[in-house]
């Protein structure tokens, strides 16, 4: 994260020990929100709950405002930007990998919406979030592995006990037609799935490795993923590499065809491709715009 010197404004930078680096790991927060100088992705559901002030997100196909007492459950592999924090602004949540998300005993159609890109929002908050998540957020950042998984079991909970509550689904995307999610059982079969691929995601593995860990055919398994996820295994796999590719750009003489090679990319060719479907421009240009406009940022304060 870079400081910048307007006011005590922060403004979000990717790095390796960020969401984008690290896209397999659960991570909490309790922060004040930091302002994005360009739109990001990472390979996990998010979870904002606004304490205090307002903040304001573009998604891919809609924009979303919040203020204090409102929560929020989106997928981060849409490219997404929160560009405006009040100054007061205070938030917590958390960063699921896809492993912990499929194993919640949310209603599947609410999974297959937000996988699609709409995003989950409720006012049915209460004092008890206003205690829970700057606890969670302190026993998972302790150290204390007992502790930790107690923060992520009561966050899981949690997250299950919005389907309890009223809650809407936004977006300007058509809403996902019922039925068009498999049954829960199938859920244990994609996070196994998920839990393979998060472990091997920048080795060289296909669907027959992926499907093998769940004992299932690889065409069934190519289908129930997309079925699940509303994308097929590669794409996933590559998002993962994309994610963890765009924090390794921000380092410090960073070298893009190492970077290809490092994330699990073959080659420069489906390296440059695959960044340019997600980010609209090449790694190269990528890893410009953002430090320069970190870098005038800084300099106007």
């Amino acid at each position: 994260m870079a400081e910048s010197k307007v006011g005590t404004r922060a403004i979000y930078q990717p790095g390796a020990s960020s969401i984008e680096g690290l896209p397999t790991a659960l991570q909490m927060f309790h922060a004040h929100p930091p302002v994005m100088a360009m739109p990001h992705w990472h390979a996990q559901v998010e979870v904002n709950y606004i304490m205090r002030g307002t903040v304001h997100y573009r998604m891919s196909d809609h924009d979303i405002s919040l203020q204090a007492g409102q929560m929020c459950l989106f997928w981060g592999g849409q490219p997404h930007q929160m560009d405006e924090s009040s100054e007061d602004s205070i938030y917590a949540g958390a960063h699921l990998p896809l492993v912990y998300f499929f194993r919640m005993r949310l209603p599947p159609n609410i999974s297959t919406r937000l996988m699609k890109g709409e995003t989950l929002l409720t006012s049915a908050t209460d004092d008890a979030d206003v205690q829970n998540f700057p606890r969670w957020f302190r026993y998972a950042t302790s150290g204390d592995p007992m502790k930790s998984q107690h923060a992520v079991d009561e966050l899981l909970l949690r997250i299950e006990r919005i389907a309890l509550e009223p809650y809407t689904m936004t977006s300007r995307a058509p809403a996902a037609l019922e039925g068009d999610h498999p049954q829960a059982h199938s859920s244990r079969s994609i996070a196994r799935m998920c839990d393979f691929i998060s472990a091997n995601f920048l080795q060289d593995i296909d669907t027959v490795d992926i499907a093998r860990v769940v004992d299932l055919h690889p065409k069934y398994a190519m289908n129930l993923f997309k079925k699940t996820t509303g994308m097929t295994i590669s794409k996933y796999i590559n998002l993962l590499r994309l994610s963890h590719a765009q924090a390794q750009l921000m380092g410090e003489g960073s070298n893009v065809l190492q970077i290809a090679m490092d994330s699990g990319f073959g080659s420069i060719s489906a390296f440059n491709k695959s960044f340019r479907n997600i980010a609209g421009m090449s790694p190269s240009d990528f890893r410009r715009d953002m430090r320069s406009m970190i870098g005038n940022i800084s300099v106007a304060g």
